[in-house]
């Protein structure tokens, strides 16, 4: 906890105080500077990453686990560290045991659930090795490319680090290398994704697994961040461990659990989070569950039309055509019905929200299907409330 928390934690005491004082802590996409229990994974990455020490670049490799393993964490924490060492150009390093100075490579971060096109891996590249501005417009991929090889050409390379490969709308492993091949030795890949085996693609580089988080780690986290989050003394330890039990390893429906149930407290003015508050947020958090991140890349509109299906009520929800109906009568959404039947057709492709089909036993025909999200509801409830509230 800094400095800021604990004096925002001292004037918010008193008999009125919210139970949540900073949402972001709580956020399951939301990335810390130093992720917990993960010191041996980071020695693996480092490991790998030795060479650009020396000057050259390591090969391409495979980051890889089951989901909520903190894998973007683990690699968005190093890499930020990484760049904060070559925010320079020419930036260079010396240390005890390498007797030259050595120019590090670029480190680049690229989340392929907002940058899933070749173009857009180009120009996410250029525009960290580039000066200006790279335009986006007027430019085809063909030259993208081939700025980039002019700009790394006889440098210190570029180790590009490429998040969620292998998803549904995302990209796939040998498009990937296939596209950043003609850089050769240039560019160094780090993929991050599920198990290999998840999308029947082969990988036959370097690969380092990342392991679901133990039980007792899971509760040091969900402590930690409650810590940082929430009044003194307001999660249990009994809690965080029913939640640690519940969620199986998986930190992002651990903190989305705890994120629910806070913010269920909170709304009922109490003092400490209940044991009915945690079950709430358990009961919000469906099984499987679609990663946070992946409903909160999407377009601004699909989003609006999620935050309307958590509005409604189970008689608006028992068709398709209902649901549709109800969305595109409200007054946030200037959506036409098709578009909204559109948009709920989509989302349930991508696994965003499912079509469970009625158990009725009368009339003809096939039954009606009512739609049923299968993200966190309540935190993406509030989080997009947040959002709106600060335009």
């Amino acid at each position: 906890m800094d400095l800021a928390q604990r004096i925002r934690r001292r004037r918010r005491r008193g008999a009125d105080r919210p139970i949540v004082l900073d949402y972001e802590p709580l956020n399951p996409v939301a990335h810390v500077q130093e992720p917990v229990g993960r010191g041996p994974i980071f020695e693996r990455l480092l490991d790998h990453l030795d060479p650009v020490f020396d000057g050259t670049l390591p090969p391409n490799v495979y980051v890889w686990g089951p989901p909520g393993s903190g894998k973007s964490a683990i690699v968005t924490a190093l890499f930020d560290r990484l760049k904060s060492m070559t925010v320079q150009p020419h930036a260079v390093i010396h240390t005890s045991t390498r007797a030259q100075t050595t120019e590090l490579p670029t480190f680049v971060y690229v989340d392929t659930r907002t940058a899933n096109s070749e173009f857009q891996l180009y120009h996410r590249a250029l525009q960290a090795v580039s000066k200006g501005d790279v335009p986006r417009q007027g430019v085809s991929t063909a030259e993208l490319q081939s700025r980039l090889n002019e700009a790394i050409s006889g440098g210190p390379g570029v180790v590009l680090a490429v998040d969620h490969v292998g998803e549904s709308e995302s990209l796939l492993i040998e498009d990937v290398t296939g596209w950043f091949e003609p850089f050769g030795r240039s560019v160094s890949l780090v993929l991050v994704g599920r198990p290999p085996d998840s999308d029947g693609e082969k990988w036959t580089d370097a690969e380092i697994e990342i392991p679901g988080y133990g039980q007792q780690v899971l509760i040091d986290i969900l402590m930690t961040r409650g810590s940082d989050a929430l009044a003194r003394d307001a999660l249990q330890h009994s809690q965080a461990r029913q939640i640690a039990s519940w969620a199986g390893g998986d930190a992002h429906d651990a903190l989305a659990a705890l994120f629910g149930g806070a913010d269920q407290a909170d709304a009922a003015g109490v003092e400490h989070v209940r044991d009915k508050d945690i079950q709430a947020g358990i009961d919000a958090v469906p099984t499987p569950c679609v990663p946070l991140g992946v409903v909160l890349s999407l377009r601004d509109n699909r989003q609006r039309v999620l935050r309307e299906l958590l509005n409604l009520g189970s008689e608006d929800r028992g068709s398709v055509t209902a649901t549709t109906e109800a969305i595109a009568a409200t007054d946030d959404i200037d959506l036409s019905p098709g578009t909204v039947k559109r948009f709920l057709y989509e989302l349930a492709e991508r696994g965003v929200v499912e079509r469970v089909s009625s158990s009725r036993t009368k009339g003809h025909g096939r039954p009606p299907s009512r739609v049923e999200p299968r993200f966190p509801t309540l935190v993406f409830r509030r989080l997009y409330d947040l959002q709106t509230s600060q335009r």
